[in-house]
C-alpha cells in the first residue's frame, strides 16, 4: 500500500497526481486540501485485469478529449465506493450522488467526477481492457455513469468478490493471481451483460464461470443451513441435478464434498478464533450445518488430523470456561441472506 504519509506535505497533492496517472489515467484535479493531501493506492495485478484500492480525500477530477489524446489505456474501470460518496458524469449520463454501488467509465472518453462533502472516499476499481470485454461497444457505453446496485444479484456477487480481492489477493501466489483475473473478468462481464439483456453476447466458457462462482456465492451464504444439499443448490439455479454435478466433477470435487470442505473450513476458523474461545466445539458445528456430533468430529480429525478439542487446544485457544455435558448436536435450520 502506497501513502502520502511518506511524502512531504508540500508535496502530497502531486505525489496522488501522478499515481492516478500511472496507475489509472490522466486527469486533471483539484481539491481544497491540496497544501496536505491525504490519500492511499494499491494495485494487484492478475494478469487479465488489475484491481486498484484508492483512499483519498474530497477532489474533483476532469479527463478531457486532449487527456484521451495524448494517454488512453483504453480500459473500462468498473468502480465499487466502499466509503464516502461521489458522483461520475460520462456520455451524457451523470450517476448523481451515491456511496456503496458500482459505476463504469470508459477511459477512451471524457469524463467528470467529484467527491461530495468533507468525508474520504474509499473505492476498489477494476481495470478491464475494452477488448476483454466480448459486449458490444455500443451497448457497453449505455452503462457508462450508471449506478449499479452491489447489494443484489451479479452486482452483489461482482462487489464481493472486488472486496475480497482487495483484502486477501496480495496472499496468493501467481498462478492464482491469473485464475482470480479470470474470474473477475467473467463476473464483470456477466454483470455487465445482466443489465443489458445480452448474456447471449458472452462466450459459453465465460457463462459458465459466471455461473460457478454465483453457485459458490450461493453456497457461501448458506453454509449454516443443514438442509443445503445439491438438489437445493441445483433448483436454486435452474440447473437439473446431473448438470450441476458435471459442472463439479469438471474441478475435481462433488457439490456435497465441496459443501462439505468449505462447513469444515468455517469450523477451522471459528475453532482458531481467541474471541470464540468461550464458543462449545457442538456450538461451531452447528453453526456451521453438522448437526450430528460424532459425524463433525470423524470428519474434522479426518481432514486435519485432530479432533476438534485437540485442534483448538494446539493453536493455543484456550478451553470455554464451562463446559456444556451433553455435546450431542439439536437440529437447526439456519438459512443466510443471500445476493438474489
Amino acid at each position: 500500500m502506497m501513502s502520502s504519509a511518506a511524502v512531504p506535505a508540500a508535496d502530497r497533492f502531486d505525489w496522488f497526481a501522478d499515481v492516478v496517472a500511472q496507475e489509472l489515467v490522466s486527469t486533471s484535479i483539484k481539491s481544497e486540501h491540496a497544501r496536505d493531501f491525504r490519500a492511499e493506492a494499491a494495485v494487484l495485478d492478475l494478469g487479465s485485469v488489475q484491481v486498484k484500492q484508492l483512499g483519498y480525500a474530497p477532489l474533483h477530477s476532469r479527463r478531457t478529449a486532449a487527456h484521451v489524446r495524448s494517454s488512453d489505456p483504453e480500459e473500462y474501470q468498473l468502480g465499487l465506493v466502499t466509503s464516502g460518496y461521489t458522483w461520475v458524469a460520462q456520455n451524457r449520463h451523470d450517476s448523481g450522488p451515491f456511496s456503496g454501488e458500482l459505476v463504469l467509465w470508459d477511459t477512451s472518453r471524457p469524463f467528470e467526477s467529484g467527491v461530495l462533502g468533507t468525508q474520504p472516499l474509499r473505492v476498489v476499481i477494476l481495470s478491464i481492457p475494452r477488448t476483454a470485454i466480448s459486449l458490444r461497444s455500443d451497448r457497453v457505453d449505455r452503462l457508462l455513469a450508471e449506478r449499479i446496485p452491489a447489494d443484489r444479484g451479479m452486482g452483489a456477487i461482482l462487489a464481493q468478490y472486488m472486496r475480497s480481492l482487495a483484502e486477501h489477493g496480495e496472499e496468493c501466489a501467481p498462478a492464482e493471481l491469473e485464475q482470480l483475473g479470470s474470474v473477475a473478468l467473467d463476473l464483470a462481464g456477466a454483470c455487465l451483460a445482466g443489465r443489458l439483456g445480452a448474456e447471449d453476447e458472452l462466450s459459453e466458457e465465460s457463462r459458465t464461470r459466471a455461473l460457478l462462482a454465483r453457485i459458490d456465492t450461493f453456497i457461501g451464504h448458506n453454509l449454516g443451513d443443514p438442509e443445503l444439499t445439491p438438489s437445493v443448490v441445483a433448483a436454486r439455479h435452474s440447473l437439473s441435478l446431473r448438470r450441476l454435478q458435471m459442472l463439479f466433477r469438471e474441478r475435481g470435487e462433488s457439490v456435497a464434498a465441496a459443501v462439505r470442505r468449505r462447513r469444515l473450513e468455517r469450523c477451522r476458523e471459528d475453532l482458531t478464533d481467541p474471541a470464540q474461545c468461550a464458543v462449545p466445539v457442538h456450538t461451531v458445528a452447528l453453526r456451521w450445518g453438522f448437526t450430528n456430533a460424532s459425524v463433525f468430529s470423524r470428519l474434522f480429525r479426518e481432514t486435519y488430523g485432530a479432533s476438534p478439542s485437540e485442534f483448538r487446544r494446539a493453536a493455543g485457544t484456550p478451553k470455554p470456561a464451562a463446559r456444556i455435558v451433553n455435546d450431542s448436536c439439536a437440529q437447526r435450520t439456519r438459512r443466510d441472506p443471500e445476493p438474489s
